[in-house]
């Protein structure tokens, strides 16, 4: 059956499912006679209706179970019902805030610097120079300690976590004197590689489906991926002319890596497969956020001034290596953008004047504009319904952006740094701006809790949750766990502590 059978027949479902609901009325004789001609119709829709092979290419269609196959149901009829069923519950729960809310356990006298999600796996990085994991999709937080080489250091006396970023696999810390570590989660908590640069690290990236790490330190940005044997070396070695602030490794590359930088006013394409530099963005105003796809890069640039011209995002085709739009034109800067996460042909920003925009990328126009934050936009996801944002001043804040409607929001009283959720999760961290404890009184909960930093999991679905974390790093046979707990109504607007 072509595609517009499928759209047909789901049509007739729809009208038919509704007809069903709607208060039955007494039936006249006419409209019995009429029905009466058409029997043959009937049959065909009733045995269309029970095609299975129809209802597993609906499940398809609209994302359900996508990597199972026919015959791993025998009713997908009934699946379809289900799956839409738990879709509608998720969307209630996340309306009402309604679900499991844990605060991931913080380690003692130290302050947080960096966190990173995928997947439902966190990883946090320390003043104290220590790495944690959690595996939120499990019942019980396992959250081990990611162990450095230098076993001989003293408690506290490693150097602090610059940045960490985590995928299916792999975790990755960079150190403020420019060690960089790699675990592999798969295999234990000690590091499969070690690579120092002789300056500090400027920004750290992580490829989210294959075994890549980019890093850039002083005017180099370095490629790191294993051989086939599995020993990590240096697939591609680069040169700039300028300090790169961001760093993005292009997503579904196969085999060769592609990263992009932004160093200033210039923006890199990076190719490890011939150690090519490409210059994407040149001698403009310099760039301000930045994120990829796997076609595309998206990143805001500096204004003028209202009278000259105001911020842009600009975005461009990585295979053309051309503009393709130009879109904003704002008063303040961009301070955020999300193009890998949001839908097709849309796209989310933040900006300093504290409001969130949806772009569409296929007019170039701005398609909702909402005024989300006091201060400036630190973080920013959507969905096909919802955004979720957080801001300088603590706030993190969901909205059904299709009723331009505000559902629910969390103040933590740091920044918010990090934001990633999925259908039923949502994860959360508040990153302080300062590293250095503001009082020497330790022993004080209170004083401690209000500047070390929060970091947040949030369950919607809280049956979806495992007994055993998939990675064995994760699992219960480690020393370390967090301490959690379930509040069925998330029933704490405000933390001032």
């Amino acid at each position: 059956m072509d595609d517009y059978s499928l759209d047909e027949f789901r049509r007739r479902w729809q009208e038919e499912l509704a007809q069903a609901q709607a208060p039955k009325k007494r039936r006249r004789p006419e409209a019995a006679e009429r029905r009466a001609r058409r029997p043959e119709v009937s049959k065909t829709w009733k045995v269309i209706a029970e095609d299975e092979v129809l209802w597993y290419r609906l499940c398809q269609q609209e994302g359900h179970l996508p990597d199972s196959s026919i015959s791993d149901y025998s009713c997908w009829k009934l699946i379809f019902q289900e799956c839409r069923a738990k879709e509608h519950m998720l969307r209630t729960n996340w309306k009402n805030r309604k679900g499991a809310v844990s605060e991931l356990e913080h380690v003692p006298d130290t302050v947080l610097c960096d966190v990173h999600s995928h997947d439902g796996v966190v990883i946090a990085g320390y003043t104290s120079g220590d790495v944690r994991v959690w595996d939120t999709r499990t019942w019980d937080y396992v959250a081990p300690f990611l162990e450095s080489e230098d076993e001989e250091d003293e408690p506290g006396m490693q150097p602090n976590v610059s940045f960490v970023r985590i995928n299916s696999s792999l975790a990755v810390a960079a150190y403020e004197d420019g060690f960089l570590n790699i675990w592999d989660l798969r295999t234990g908590k000690y590091p499969v590689h070690r690579f120092e640069h002789d300056a500090r690290i400027q920004a750290l990236a992580l490829s989210q489906d294959d075994a890549t790490v980019a890093t850039a330190s002083a005017f180099d940005v370095v490629m790191l991926s294993p051989n086939e044997e599995g020993y990590w070396q240096i697939a591609a070695e680069f040169e700039v002319p300028k300090l790169v602030q961001y760093l993005e490794i292009v997503p579904e590359t196969r085999r060769y890596p592609v990263a992009v930088a932004a160093a200033g006013d210039l923006m890199y394409l990076l190719k490890a497969e011939d150690s090519a530099r490409t210059l994407l963005y040149a001698h403009g105003p310099p760039v301000t956020c930045l994120d990829v796809s796997a076609n595309q890069v998206a990143f805001g640039v500096q204004g003028l001034g209202w009278v000259y011209e105001g911020s842009k995002i600009l975005v461009y085709s990585l295979e053309a290596g051309r503009r393709l739009l130009k879109l904003g034109n704002v008063l303040r800067d961009f301070t955020c953008v999300n193009l890998s996460d949001s839908p097709p042909n849309l796209m989310v920003s933040g900006n300093m004047d504290g409001r969130v925009r949806i772009h569409d990328l296929r007019s170039g126009n701005i398609a909702l504009s909402l005024s989300a934050h006091q201060l400036r936009v630190s973080a920013v996801q959507m969905d096909d319904w919802k955004i979720v944002s957080g801001g300088e001043e603590g706030l993190v804040s969901v909205w059904d952006y299709r009723m331009n409607q505000k559902l629910w929001e969390v103040y933590s009283g740091h920044p918010v740094q990090h934001i990633s959720f999925s259908s039923h999760s949502l994860i959360t961290a508040n990153v302080p701006y300062q590293t250095v404890m503001r009082n020497a009184d330790l022993d004080s909960f209170t004083t401690h809790r209000r500047h070390r930093g929060l970091i947040r999991a949030y369950e919607f679905a809280v049956d979806q949750l495992a007994f055993q974390s998939p990675l064995p790093v994760c699992r219960s046979s480690c020393d370390a766990m967090a301490t959690h707990y379930y509040d069925l109504a998330l029933a704490f607007p405000y933390n001032h502590v």
